[in-house]
């Protein structure tokens, strides 16, 4: 018998599609819940985060460079002003192949391959992908075509105009007003990256440098509205960036150039000052170079031209050439002297062409070897007498010498606004024992009182040690700038004027040095011939390479860079100054003969009028009683 069919249990179906959907609406709900929560999480828990993460996908902000503060010269003569110039720009963020977009720009361009490395350089100073990085500076019209054309192959690239720095009057000032240049991968990580968005250059030496902060301003912004190509909408907010404050020099353009032209060809510094207030009104470095060159970046070799160049057109010899002084400073020796009690004014001293120290058979020659017999402070300054200094010097000592040349500023950085400065040396016992480990020998003092041996200064400091005796001891630090928009510079760490036990002696070397200039047996009375002013002046010549004992110098047997350096230091009119002088020619041989007519010609510049005449704010006022007969 068949087995029974079994009956269908409804119920039992019923329960199982029961559970089913009990478990998928669960599911649905809980899904549901976990959506809702979510949504909750990030658009009420979150809201501030995201939504300004939504902003900054919409919202740019773009910096907005500010102008460069001009530079003038004492009479509102344009030395650095700013020009403008369409420039290829690239912003990352909008490229889509950075490298093949370089590729294609070099070869569009006709550029030189290095250019390639120039770009990625840019690039990588960059510090955000949205702020646009210059790559070309100059862009010519052909060029802007080319790019225009070619718009839609390079997006990022625009062509923007700027302005960039220009020196109008080239290498006149390229040692006193420096120059601007890219900004470099070190230069980038120091600065202040809010108040540098943008920005592509910065001052690299002078004035440029020293008062880059004033001069930059301070940057603006804008914020933009972008979409998703990275095209300005609309602008949401607008700030103006505060323009770099405008420096007036103490310089004077026809100064400049009158003092360039004496110097000539030769290789060599002039420095100018007003030792009243400190202010420098000349200051030439020959040769120089363009600081134009500079300002959107140098080709390697034109930067090898100049760094290589045997002339050293790139040095500042102003404020980094270290000479031995020669007798340039044998005034401050004078005063040293008389100060100290060592001499009079009337002491004497027998030259016969030679000094010796007792018990010491070496002889430290006069550059008169035939001697000038019995000489006092007059006839030692207004001849340049070797043989009067060595026993003033042997007699000071090493340490006294060395804290009254100090004093005046030598072997120490003088200046107020010049930050390429040397020191210079100006050698002591204890210096010689740190960094020689010998002891000091009474000979080197000797040939010290005639500015020779370890001693070295600038140019910079021999004018403010000749202003000093100018100006009576009175410290006016030398600066470039003469007002910061408007305003004059402050000197917060001014030096200690120079004091003298009688202020008498200061008259006394001022007229030994109108007798250097004006005295028929003066040393340089032939570059003071027919001036219409007293001058008081002291000349100097430099030994480069030592000669040994018993030898007499021999130009023809000299090599031309071998030869003595020829310096000259002034000032006049001298009973009441008004411009000091320093110069120095690189192996020009004769300080008096060679460097003295220099100083004449800038004094004449500065002095007289077109016509050849005294200018009347120059002429010597109503000598006052007691004044010592010149």
């Amino acid at each position: 018998m068949p087995e029974p069919i079994p009956i269908k249990d409804h119920e039992k179906e019923n329960r199982l599609v029961n559970k089913r959907l009990l478990a998928c609406a669960l599911l649905v709900i809980g899904i549901t819940c976990a959506l809702v929560g979510r949504m909750y999480f990030l658009q009420v828990v979150q809201y501030d985060y995201h939504s300004t993460i939504s902003e900054n996908n919409r919202v740019h902000v773009l910096p907005i460079t500010p102008t460069r503060g001009l530079i003038y010269d004492r009479n509102g003569l344009v030395l650095a002003d700013n020009r403008p110039s369409y420039n290829l720009i690239i912003t990352r963020e909008r490229t889509t192949d950075l490298k093949g977009e370089l590729d294609a720009i070099i070869r569009l361009l006709h550029l030189p391959a290095e250019e390639r490395a120039v770009f990625d350089k840019a690039l990588k100073q960059a510090r955000h992908p949205f702020v646009p990085v210059t790559l070309f500076y100059e862009l010519t019209e052909e060029q802007i075509a080319l790019l225009a054309v070619n718009e839609f192959r390079l997006p990022g690239v625009d062509v923007e105009p700027q302005f960039v720095r220009h020196y109008p009057l080239g290498a006149h000032f390229a040692h006193s007003i420096g120059y601007v240049g890219r900004i470099n991968e070190k230069e980038s990580k120091a600065l202040d990256s809010v108040e540098y968005r943008g920005t592509q250059s910065i001052g690299k030496t002078g004035i440029e440098r020293f008062y880059e902060s004033e001069l930059h301003g301070h940057v603006g912004y804008e914020e933009v509205e972008t979409n998703a190509q990275g095209r300005v909408l609309r602008v949401l907010k607008h700030t103006d960036p505060i323009p770099g404050k405008n420096i007036v020099l103490s310089l004077d353009v026809h100064l400049q150039e009158a003092a360039e032209e004496a110097l000539g060809n030769r290789r060599g510094s002039v420095v100018a000052l007003d030792p009243q207030t400190g202010e420098v009104l000349a200051m030439v470095s020959k040769p120089s170079f363009d600081p134009n060159l500079f300002v959107t970046g140098i080709s390697f070799k034109e930067y090898a031209a100049l760094h290589d160049s045997i002339d050293r057109p790139l040095f500042n010899r102003v404020l980094r050439g270290l000479y031995a002084p020669g007798s340039t400073i044998k005034p401050e020796v004078a005063i040293a002297g008389l100060d100290s009690g060592v001499v009079t004014p009337q002491t004497r001293v027998f030259d016969p062409g030679y000094y010796q120290l007792p018990d010491f058979d070496h002889k430290y020659r006069n550059w008169n070897h035939s001697g000038d017999g019995w000489v006092d402070m007059d006839a030692a300054i207004m001849r340049s007498n070797d043989t009067y200094f060595y026993e003033l010097a042997h007699k000071l000592g090493i340490d006294r010498l060395h804290d009254y040349l100090a004093e005046f500023g030598l072997g120490q950085k003088v200046s107020l606004d010049m930050f390429e400065e040397s020191a210079g040396l100006m050698p002591s016992q204890a210096w010689k024992r740190a960094t020689r480990r010998q002891p000091w020998f009474p000979g080197e003092t000797v040939i010290l009182g005639i500015g020779q041996g370890y001693m070295q200064v600038t140019p910079l400091q021999l004018a403010q040690a000749t202003a000093l005796i100018a100006n009576k001891g009175v410290w006016n630090r030398p600066h470039l700038a003469k007002t910061i928009n408007g305003v004059p510079p402050v000197d917060e760490n001014p030096m200690p004027n120079v004091v003298l036990k009688d202020p008498r002696d200061w008259e006394q070397v001022n007229h030994g040095m109108q007798l250097v200039m004006h005295d028929p047996r003066g040393i340089a009375r032939a570059a003071a011939q027919g001036a219409q002013y007293r001058i008081a002046g002291k000349s100097g010549t430099a030994q480069v390479v030592a000669i040994k004992q018993g030898e007499r110098y021999n130009r023809e047997k000299t090599q031309e860079r071998h030869r003595d350096n020829a310096l000259f230091v002034g000032f006049a009119p001298a009973e009441h100054p008004k411009i000091v002088i320093s110069v120095m020619i690189e192996n020009g041989e004769a300080g008096g003969r060679v460097a003295g007519p220099v100083v004449r010609q800038i004094m004449d510049a500065w002095l007289l009028d077109q016509e050849g005449h005294l200018k009347p704010q120059y002429a010597t006022p109503t000598k006052a009683p007691g004044d010592p007969k010149v």
